[in-house]
């Protein structure tokens, strides 16, 4: 369960029983964050909440405390639906930790482990679920699972869910699940899409938001190096020499991924490399290795950016910009975490200048550009846009193509 940065008041006075209480006393959570301490009273009241905060809050917290205060009082079950396999182990660990003291079990139904296994487990009556969508949908397709008790359904990154095109498969979800419940999601940015869940299919939420949508995490320092594609390599180097805690780095792709991973074992650090081509059982080896430290330096690319939660990442390093802008803000979110301090650094080549000026735009401030004693200075790019008449038109666009201008 993550340990995060804590307000100035107590979990006492949000209607938390002095059970739940005992059990946070006891694991050393004395102090809400801000999204719990909004969020908790609202929930535990049974009102449907749309919550949005940023990265690295204790959002898992702020659902699951309530839902295990309902479920330990009444009967039915809750359904967590999250994105990808390592957001649902790490939400089934944050539950299990209260869970279990007041015989309330989970289970993951996620893909990459076999069926039958989750059938077993399945058979002792787990009251919280947390699944994966398709998964999930493979157990209703054949008749494994019910949904008709389920009385809390949790959408936890449902912006990231959405992403990935699990619309459909939510929406059908959600026609099994019963209208009588309560509905909570979670998120750390609501576009339109997640907007219209929330106006189909929950009733009079309270929005909850402790930071604006697209607020990159306080306590982390920004830097961005533009760099030529063939110079990316030596300024890796110099870096990891220099930043020698635990780094997480990200790859555009999962063949970049493989090709840095080996980059960086022939420039002598330890790393592994996390993404959709490898089974589950390497991403988890992957991740409890970094975690542990066998290795110091993960590869990752954007299947982690919010799957993630591990203390002490000292530095994020976006290798190759994301696809999705947003998707900035969720990778460098992983560090910075339970009040560290971390950092975030990014190459853009000089043709990357537009996608920076739109991630400035979603973070609302202008990162700082560095330079590297031992990498020439390089600028941003712009090409010249010629508007004319449609005669001769092919002429100067060749000619415009060749003009630029530096900014």
């Amino acid at each position: 369960m993550m340990k995060e940065a804590r307000t100035n008041v107590s979990f006492d006075g949000l209607g938390i029983a002095p059970k739940i209480l005992e059990v946070l006393d006891r694991l050393k959570f004395t102090q809400p964050t801000p999204i719990q301490h909004k969020a908790i009273p609202i929930a535990i009241e049974g009102t449907d909440i749309i919550g949005v905060a940023q990265t690295g809050t204790g959002k898992t917290l702020a659902f699951a405390i309530p839902v295990i205060q309902r479920l330990s009082r009444n009967k039915g079950q809750c359904l967590v639906l999250v994105p990808t396999r390592e957001l649902a182990l790490q939400v089934n660990e944050a539950f299990r930790e209260i869970a279990l003291l007041f015989g309330i079990k989970t289970v993951v139904i996620i893909g990459g482990v076999p069926m039958q296994a989750q059938l077993k487990v399945l058979k002792k009556n787990p009251r919280v679920i947390i699944a994966t969508p398709g998964r999930l949908i493979d157990h209703m397709n054949q008749r494994t699972l019910r949904l008709n008790e389920v009385e809390v359904l949790i959408l936890d990154e449902a912006d990231r869910m959405l992403d990935m095109g699990f619309k459909p498969d939510i929406e059908r979800i959600l026609k099994f699940v019963p209208k009588k419940r309560q509905t909570m999601l979670f998120s750390a940015t609501i576009p339109g899409e997640v907007v219209s869940i929330g106006a189909v299919h929950m009733k009079l939420p309270v929005h909850v938001e402790v930071a604006p949508s697209g607020t990159a995490a306080e306590r982390i320092i920004q830097e961005l190096f533009i760099v030529k594609k063939e110079a990316k390599k030596k300024l890796l180097a110099n870096l990891l020499d220099q930043y020698r805690g635990p780094v997480l780095l990200f790859s555009r792709t999962k063949r970049g991924a493989g090709k840095i991973k080996r980059l960086i074992k022939e420039m002598g650090h330890n790393a592994a490399e996390i993404h959709s081509d490898r089974t589950l059982k390497q991403r988890r080896e992957a991740l409890e290795g970094f975690k542990r430290g066998k290795y110091r330096i993960l590869v990752a690319t954007d299947i982690a950016a919010r799957g993630i939660d591990v203390v002490g990442i000292e530095t994020v390093i976006n290798y190759d910009l994301p696809d999705d802008t947003e998707n900035y803000v969720h990778r460098i979110g992983r560090t910075g975490r339970a009040g560290h301090k971390g950092r975030a650094i990014s190459f853009a080549t000089p043709e990357q200048g537009n996608d920076i000026r739109n991630i400035e735009k979603l973070i609302k401030t202008a990162l700082p550009v560095s330079e590297h004693p031992e990498l020439p200075r390089e600028k941003f790019i712009t090409r010249t846009v010629f508007r004319s008449s449609p005669r001769g038109a092919a002429k100067r666009r060749s000619k415009s193509s060749l003009s630029r201008k530096r900014w």
